[in-house]
């Protein structure tokens, strides 16, 4: 994970072995002293903000470029061999990103950002997992957007609500954090990255709820901490995150002497630097911290995203695949909680919508044979009524409500079907108290019936399931345990037995899940993916005993396509039929909780299998 530029030779000298550090202070150069912001180089160069404008110096002092402008809210991040610094130009208050090749002593400015919809008082860098620079932007009235760049591309991510007031911010790579300064009341940490709801905490408050003095000013982000000057500048404070818990050191007194809010704050090698009255000061740092890094992990990107839901909130929830006698025509059906069920094609365009309630969980089977005939169903389970909806699929993909049955359940949730070696089809229906109930369909002339073979039940809530049909077992998910397998044949019942607790591979709740086989391939391969909604990842594990897990990977951005990852997961459905270009492996479909870039309804994500397959190392 790269670092900020100014963090980078910290990084090295005091993450090492975690233990505290002392350096004497460096002399800051004279050059720097009328630098209203500056940031610390490779090589030991600058690059100072100051009336002239942004200004590229070695580190002998010698000035090699500058960019004549009125600017303010320097942040910087390394970029390969070169470094990226964005800074906000004071008249337009546009976000201008310059590149900074460090070795040719060149500023060469970039594609800027549109002009903001609102007055900005504090930007900074963030660099995610997938090495993407974002910019956040915050205005003074708690107004703020998060911005992705890549090449020319200036794309909007979220919009966020944060403190107003807020006149410093700065992101922590590794951490994924985003720390913001509201000036009245303290520092608050944020989640950065773009997917999930996101959580707030609080860092360090004014007194009388927290130590600072009159607020909170500029802050740098230190390995696993930040260090911040309360809002009147005289003291600096080294807050350490340990476990979930934020500890300060005593605080240390400065000498500043600014007006409130026009102190400023960085990290150079072993000293933080501050701006005073008089210029920047340079003062030894004390530090005993490491840098918080996130579990490795795969990051695949989607190849397409159905249109967005018809309603707002959590409304997608489970996809199902259907496979057309031509491979382009396939069909993507998906449930809305709050409309019904809607059918996309490949390239996520809604060919129908069923307007027939709150539908929860849908499955699909092919080749159905039911007494003298061959028909494929879809079935849904019915969160108004209880009940368990069928649904005919016709040669062109066109889907129609063919039967509706009571299971006498109190809170229908999730469903799976099975197709028995011996013919016919059965549906697995669950209840939000444990209750499985297994159903036999049946087709007499043009009217469809459904018989109970079986109940059991698991001790908590269940939701998400998937029948091998080829070895005759049931996968179920406890969504706080983990997941279970048992039989799937009602004559011949076994105990349940666990094949991946909730743990280092997976994080509660346990959601949807699907088994990948090849066409013609023997029942003792295939893999079983699971969604782990409570870290946004998808596990990757043998579909048979011991059920070796083969990885994890997360959904992130295509930003060429203009479409964002996934995060929080319910369902999700797999297959390995070729259905060309892309998908020439098949294809996983994924239900994505929070639609960014920009924000919108929930939608579902398409994932090339053949990508999966690649980046765990997949047979």
């Amino acid at each position: 994970m790269k670092k900020t530029v100014l963090c980078s030779a910290l990084l090295a000298a005091f993450c090492l072995g975690g233990t505290a550090q002392v350096a004497s202070a460096q002399a800051v150069p004279s050059f720097t002293q009328e630098a209203e912001e500056l940031a610390r180089l490779p090589g030991g160069g600058w690059l100072l903000l100051d009336k002239h404008g942004l200004r590229l110096f070695d580190a002998a002092g010698q000035e090699q470029d500058r960019i004549a402008v009125r600017a303010k809210q320097l942040d910087t991040r390394s970029d390969g061999g070169k470094v990226l610094a964005v800074f906000l130009e004071a008249d337009t208050q546009r976000p201008l990103p310059v590149s900074v090749d460090v070795q040719a002593g060149k500023l060469v400015r970039l594609a800027p950002f549109p002009v903001p919809t609102f007055s900005v008082e504090a930007s900074c860098l963030y660099r995610d997992a997938q090495q993407l620079a974002h910019l956040f932007l915050i205005g003074k009235d708690g107004q703020a957007e998060q911005w992705v760049m890549q090449g020319e591309q200036r794309l909007l991510v979220r919009r966020l609500a944060l403190p107003p007031h807020a006149k410093h911010c700065r992101a922590d790579d590794g951490a994924q954090r985003l720390l913001v300064s509201e000036s009245n009341m303290g520092v608050w940490a944020y989640d950065a990255e773009s997917e999930g709801m996101g959580k707030r905490e609080v860092v360090a408050l004014r007194k009388p709820y927290g130590q600072l003095d009159g607020g909170a000013g500029a802050l740098a982000v230190l390995p696993g901490g930040v260090a911040v000057l309360d809002g009147k500048a005289d003291k600096l404070h080294l807050l350490s995150r340990q476990g979930s818990q934020w500890t300060a050191q005593p605080a240390q007194a400065v000498a500043l002497n600014v007006r409130k809010g026009e102190s400023q704050l960085a990290l150079d090698k072993d000293s933080l630097l501050l701006r005073g009255k008089n210029g920047w000061q340079a003062r030894p740092l004390k530090w005993a911290g490491k840098a918080e890094t996130q579990p490795a992990v795969a990051i695949i990107a989607p190849q397409a995203q159905t249109e967005p839901m018809a309603r707002q909130g959590d409304a997608a929830d489970d996809p199902a695949i259907w496979l057309s006698s031509n491979p382009a025509d396939a069909r993507i059906l998906g449930t809305n909680k709050k409309q019904g069920l809607l059918v996309y094609d490949l390239q996520g365009k809604q060919t129908q919508l069923l307007e027939v309630g709150r539908l929860n969980n849908v499955d699909v089977r092919q080749n159905i044979q039911l007494g003298s005939s061959k028909v494929d169903l879809a079935v849904a389970t019915q969160r108004d009524d209880n009940s368990m909806m069928l649904f005919t699929i016709n040669a062109d993909g066109v889907v129609a409500e063919a039967g509706r049955f009571p299971t006498g359940l109190k809170s229908i949730y999730g469903m799976c079907l099975y197709q028995p070696a011996s013919g016919g089809v059965e549906a697995f229906i669950n209840d939000k108290d444990g209750t499985f109930q297994q159903y036999s369909i049946g087709l007499e002339g043009n009217k469809f019936s459904a018989t109970l073979l079986r109940s059991f039940k698991v001790a908590t809530q269940p939701e998400g399931c998937v029948a091998d049909d080829a070895n005759a077992r049931l996968f179920l998910g406890e969504e706080t345990r983990g997941v279970w397998t048992t039989s799937a044949d009602a004559a011949k019942p076994d105990a349940l037995a666990m094949v991946l607790p909730v743990g280092a591979h997976l994080t509660a709740d346990v959601e949807g899940m699907a088994i990948y086989r090849q066409s013609g391939a023997k029942a003792n391969t295939g893999y079983l993916i699971v969604s782990s909604q409570g870290d946004s990842s998808y596990v990757v594990l043998d579909a048979q005993a011991p059920y070796k897990v083969r990885g994890r990977f997360k959904v992130g951005f295509n930003l060429p396509a203009g479409i964002d990852g996934t995060s929080e997961t319910d369902g999700l459905d797999v297959t390995s039929a070729n259905l060309g270009g892309a998908y020439a492996q098949g294809m996983l479909v994924i239900q994505d909780g929070y639609k960014r870039l920009p924000d919108g309804p929930q939608n579902f994500k398409y994932v090339a299998w053949g990508d999966v397959a690649k980046a765990l190392k997949l047979d």
